[in-house]
């Protein structure tokens, strides 16, 4: 089973890659309405320019709850490395047929590969509905710069659903056309939510009522001001935003709740099998003992056989 989760993986990477970086899904062309109003907004300028740049974004979407996790699993591992008696448990469990690995290591994998496979079917959702839809951004019209009096649009509001029409830069209008859902707004709240819950319900030290909420809360603010930061760049529309939430907070109460269960289990030290348990735990002064209590119930019924014969 674990290859063929590593297969699951590999495809699921490799269908974002080729939605993200190749041309091998066209985007459908969604015409417009001349001089309408919600497409000429103001355009400022390319994504690098934005308040939430996407390098920011991704690294934070990335790289924050790879930490967050890795750094609680680990502190609860040396919580309980010092709190139970080590010294006749074995510190590695079967993974497979083939490999051995620490259950610190094996829940930190589970936990994070759950969370990246989640990332990219967040991505691929996204920009199936952007391709399939081809919604048209607030300032679409802004980079569009279509010829108005070539179109015949001088005299009466025309309806313009031909391709060619546009006579701007060819990227900036092909990122206009995949305005919902927000990928932004969809990821920011997949990864902030997944984390808020990993921590709630992770974390069950004294002391933490508190401080579980504010980070939580804090990393769903940030994804809350992604969306909004969206909308007042004229990027996305309210729709565009809110449906981006809607698909990353789905997606992640799913992965949550039916994928790896409220992140509930035993506990890392006690994932280890009995029969993996290393035989000197048991003391070895017990086992003669257990010999011993079989002879002596052997001796004391042949005795009471004899003495019954002889009376």
């Amino acid at each position: 089973m674990l290859y063929f989760q590593l297969v699951i993986m590999a495809g699921t990477v490799m269908l974002a890659y080729y939605f993200e970086y190749t041309d091998t899904f066209n985007v459908h062309v969604q015409g417009f309405f001349c001089y309408d109003n919600a497409y000429t907004k103001p355009y400022h300028g390319p994504e690098t320019s934005s308040a939430v740049p996407p390098v920011i974004l991704y690294a934070v979407v990335c790289g924050l709850p790879l930490l967050l996790i890795t750094a609680i699993e680990s502190v609860l591992f040396l919580l309980q490395y010092v709190s139970e008696d080590l010294d006749n448990r074995e510190k590695i469990i079967v993974m497979g047929d083939c490999c051995y690995l620490n259950p610190l290591v094996r829940r930190t994998f589970r936990f994070l590969g759950v969370y990246v496979f989640g990332l990219f079917s967040t991505d691929i959702f996204v920009n199936t509905g952007q391709v399939v839809t081809g919604n048209l951004s607030p300032h679409f019209l802004t980079v569009c710069k279509p010829n108005y009096t070539a179109l015949g649009c001088m005299q009466t509001a025309r309806f313009i659903n031909q391709k060619g029409v546009c006579t701007g830069n060819e990227d900036d209008i092909m990122r206009a056309r995949k305005s919902f859902p927000s990928k932004e707004a969809a990821l920011s709240v997949y990864a902030a939510l997944y984390t808020a819950m990993y921590i709630t319900l992770t974390v069950k030290a004294k002391g933490t009522k508190l401080a579980k909420p504010v980070l939580s809360l804090g990393l769903i603010c940030l994804a809350f001001l992604t969306g909004i930061n969206r909308v007042v760049e004229y990027r996305n529309h309210w729709c565009d935003v809110i449906a981006g939430f809607i698909i990353g907070g789905a997606i992640a109460v799913f992965m949550v709740l039916g994928v790896v269960q409220n992140f509930k289990g035993k506990t890392l030290l006690n994932e280890i099998p009995p029969e993996e348990r290393v035989v000197g735990s048991v003391p070895m002064m017990g086992q003669p003992r257990i010999m011993d209590n079989t002879m002596e119930k052997y001796i004391a019924s042949q005795n009471s056989n004899t003495f019954a014969e002889v009376t």
